[in-house]
Order: C-alpha cells, then sequence, then structure tokens
C-alpha cells in the first residue's frame, strides 16, 4: 500500500478560509492526510501543540496572500514558517498573483505591514513556489508542486499497521529469523561441547600437577649451604602458591614464599633472600605457565634480574577453583557417608509372632461330690 504523508496547511489570517478548504480537499484526493492547527490567541500551550504537529508533518504548505497580520502582532503564519525551518520540513510556498482581483478589505493598508508581508513572501519564494489568481489555479499548482516534491524529497510518511511489509521484506526478516534460530541452536551445542572440553582439560591439568615432582631445597639463616632437599609435587606448590598468585609476585618473592610454607624443619628460619633456589622456582613457574595456569608479567629493570612478575591465568584460576571446591565438598561427603553408615548399623526391629493365649484349666470334680 502507498505511503500517505502528513500534509500542513498554513494561511495568513481568515482571508484564506474558502481556499484552505479547496487545499484540505485536494490532499485527500491525493491519498494524503491535511493538517491545520486552529489558533486561538497567543497562548503558550496553543503555540507548543502547534510546533509539535508542524515537526511531525512531513510537507509544508505555506499559502499566502495580502494580509500579514493584526496591527503590532507577529504573523502567524512566518511563525508556523520558521517552525518547519527548524525542522527541515519541505516547505511549498502559494502565492496570490500580484495582478489577481482582490478585495479591498483583505489587504494591507499600512506601509508597516505591507513591508514585512513583502519581505516575507520573498523568504517563501526560495523553496519550491507557485502563484496562482483563483482557486482553480491554487489547487491545480497545489497538486503539481506537492507530486513533485514527494518524488524529489521523499519523506518517512506511515502506513496503516499489518500493511506496510513488502512480501520481499517479510521473507527475508523469515530468513533472517529462521537462520538466527539455527545459531542460537549450533551455539549451545558447542557451548556444550566447551564446557566438556573444558572439564576435561582441568582434570588432564590436575593430573599432570599430581605426577610431577620438583625438587626443592633450603638455605637457612647462618647456614652455609643447601639443606633438607625435598621433592614436592606440583599439585601441593600450586596449591599453596595460587592465592598469592591472584595479585602478581616476582621470583624472589616466591621463592621466600615456599621457603617458609615448605621449610620440613620448623625449628630453623630460613634465610630472607631466596631461601630456595631462584633457578628451581623460575622452572616451576614456567611449567606452570605451559600449562596456561600462570605468565610472566614482565620485570622491573630496577629491580635486577630476578623481577619477574608472575601472576595467576584466569584458566589457572578455574583449575584452582574446582580444586578448592572440591576440598571444600569433602566434609559434606564424610558427614553423609558417616549418616548412611549409622543407618544401615542400627539392627531393623524383629518380626515375632503373637504367642496364642493358653486356655483356661478346667476344675474337676471331686469323687463323692
Amino acid at each position: 500500500m502507498p505511503k500517505k504523508h502528513l500534509v500542513y496547511i498554513g494561511s495568513t489570517l481568515d482571508d484564506l478560509k474558502a481556499e484552505s478548504r479547496e487545499l484540505f480537499r485536494v490532499i485527500l484526493e491525493l491519498g494524503h492526510i491535511p493538517v491545520q492547527a486552529p489558533r486561538n490567541g497567543d497562548d503558550e500551550a496553543d503555540r507548543a501543540l502547534i510546533n509539535k504537529t508542524i515537526s511531525e508533518c512531513d510537507y509544508f504548505i505555506s499559502l499566502a496572500a495580502h494580509r500579514y497580520s493584526e496591527e503590532g502582532k507577529p504573523s502567524p503564519l512566518e511563525a508556523e514558517y520558521n517552525q518547519a525551518l527548524n525542522c527541515a520540513v519541505p516547505v511549498i510556498a502559494l502565492i496570490v498573483d500580484e495582478d489577481a482581483r482582490w478585495r479591498a478589505n483583505k489587504k494591507e493598508t499600512k506601509p508597516g505591514q505591507i513591508r514585512k508581508l513583502n519581505d516575507f513572501k520573498s523568504s517563501l519564494r526560495k523553496h519550491p513556489h507557485g502563484a496562482w489568481s483563483n482557486t482553480q489555479e491554487l489547487c491545480q499548482k497545489a497538486q503539481n508542486l506537492l507530486i513533485r516534491e514527494i518524488n524529489l524529497r521523499p519523506r518517512p510518511g506511515w502506513v496503516p499497521g499489518g500493511e506496510g511489509i513488502n512480501p520481499a521484506v517479510a521473507n527475508e526478516l523469515a530468513r533472517l529469523g529462521a537462520e538466527n534460530g539455527e545459531l542460537k541452536r549450533r551455539l549451545g551445542i558447542e557451548s556444550g561441547d566447551l564446557v566438556s572440553r573444558l572439564r576435561e582439560q582441568l582434570k588432564h591439568a590436575v593430573k599432570v600437577l599430581a605426577l610431577n615432582r620438583a625438587v626443592l631445597s633450603f638455605y637457612y639463616e647462618n647456614g652455609k649451604t643447601w639443606e633438607n632437599t625435598r621433592k614436592f609435587r606440583y599439585l601441593r606448590i600450586f596449591k599453596v602458591l595460587a592465592p598469592e598468585l591472584y595479585i602478581g609476585k616476582t621470583t624472589a618473592d616466591i621463592s621466600h614464599f615456599l621457603g617458609g610454607v615448605l621449610n620440613p624443619d620448623l625449628k630453623r628460619t630460613v634465610r630472607k633472600d631466596f631461601p630456595t633456589p631462584s633457578n628451581t622456582v623460575k622452572k616451576i613457574m614456567a611449567d606452570f605457565a605451559l600449562l596456561k595456569l600462570t605468565r610472566c608479567a614482565g620485570g622491573d629493570p630496577a629491580l635486577g634480574s630476578d623481577s619477574e612478575l608472575w601472576e595467576i591465568t584466569e584458566y589457572g584460576k578455574e583449575l584452582y577453583a574446582v580444586y578448592r571446591l572440591r576440598q571444600l565438598e569433602k566434609p559434606i561427603e564424610r558427614l553423609t557417608a558417616q549418616a548412611v553408615q549409622r543407618t544401615e548399623e542400627v539392627p531393623a526391629p524383629a518380626e515375632t509372632e503373637a504367642e496364642e493365649p493358653e486356655p483356661p484349666k478346667r476344675r474337676g470334680r471331686k469323687k463323692g461330690a
């Protein structure tokens, strides 16, 4: 169905009532909607309503003759025209021919008003315009100019609900909807696969950490060499070190932390600087990085060669969360197992058959009674 356009009709004063009615008819016959707001004095609310109405229209027709305004008041038509310009509404001007026969009581007589009217008409002639001498000519010019403007400067217009979608557009929307549904379905399947893969990767990483060990030695205060060499599973090292790596730690910080936590001789204090070998610490962190659990965020040259900054990755956080959650759930499992065991140990009440009551003893008669 063709679009309909809102066409605002603005005129000078009441001197063009008959011509305005003819423009209404022409616009309706063209299949569009004529609009004209009543003027009720200088009320501010009415002016705001007129301005809003003009801003929502597609085209503005300015109908001008030989009147400008009442004495001392601004022209209402010029105010409406300025609103159309402010809202970028295309303007069509229909100006009466200067040689057309016109009643004297419908003409301005004061020089000031005539000058303002002529200036306003000059502004109107900057837009698509036509001159008319009678009602028939007015209607013909209005029809031609409006059709041309609609072709040259198309506006959004409107169509009745349910009739504004082209069949081709409707088919395309349906196709895109079906395609969107298929993509969502695939994404759901792929998301499930990704979760399964991630779980398998986490299990594999935990196995690798559990099966590999690092050899650490300790240097104590007042000591002369490395002592108490021990093997520690990577899983244990990662478990104690992961929370510390949420905030970056240098190699020196990690060495000091591991020295204090893993010290096998609690009666002795490890030295402050590198209580565990720096090369071993770097090797451990590099192995964690191979498993995507940590990353080296660079170092500060001012801190020396051992200032590498190590951080835990998002994948490492996920693995630690899985491991830690498993540890936190163990007490619940133990309590559940104990409750089940207690239930199994309580013997069920034995079912006993009810004993039949003994029949009452009969009393015998004495002989000779």
